[in-house]
C-alpha cells in the first residue's frame, strides 16, 4: 500500500467514532517500517484561532485499515 492510499482514508477513532484528521505524513524508524502516522487534526472555529498542529497514531493503535476508513483506537 502507498501513502497516497493511505492518505485519502479517513482516520475514524473506535472509542468516540469522531473523525481525527488527514494524514500527511508517516514516521519511519531506522529499519524502514512505519512507527506512525502523522495527523493533521480536524480545525473548527476555536481550533483554526488556536492552532493545535500535529499529532501521531502509532502503528500499533491501527485496528483496522479499510477501504474508505482507518480505524484506531485513541488514548487521548
Amino acid at each position: 500500500m502507498r501513502l497516497s492510499d493511505l492518505q485519502t482514508k479517513n482516520i475514524v477513532s473506535m472509542d468516540n467514532g469522531k473523525n481525527i484528521g488527514n494524514i500527511i505524513d508517516v514516521k519511519i524508524n531506522e529499519k524502514g517500517m512505519i512507527d506512525a502516522l502523522v495527523i493533521e487534526q480536524n480545525r473548527n472555529m476555536l481550533s483554526f484561532l488556536n492552532r493545535e498542529g500535529e499529532m501521531y497514531i502509532d502503528w500499533k493503535d491501527i485496528e483496522k485499515i479499510g477501504e474508505d476508513v482507518i480505524l484506531v483506537r485513541t488514548h487521548y
